[in-house]
């Protein structure tokens, strides 16, 4: 199972890590990860592989969305099947 987070902001130093290391915490195992600065915006699309999370998917989603609110950042996390679903023609 994977999930992809999603996370827009203004580009600061150590975004990539802070998210990195929370996954890591929840066992979350990243798999692939884009990202680009835009000026001064930041954006990144992270694969994450959720087989092993130490956790609920909801926990992992509030811990990121808090650390999100606390460097003004928008976080989202979605399961693969709501992404897929979303994205079906």
């Amino acid at each position: 199972m994977k999930a992809i987070i999603t996370v827009i902001g203004k580009d600061t130093v150590g975004i990539l890590a802070k998210v990195s290391t929370i996954c890591a915490e929840y066992q979350a195992n990243v798999i692939d990860v884009t990202q680009t600065v835009l000026e001064d915006m930041f954006a990144m699309i992270m694969l994450v592989e959720i087989s092993r999370l130490s956790a609920d998917l909801g926990v992992l989603r509030e811990t990121l969305e808090k650390m999100g609110a606390e460097n003004n950042l928008q976080i989202h996390v979605m399961h693969e099947d709501v992404f897929n679903t979303m994205h079906h023609v």
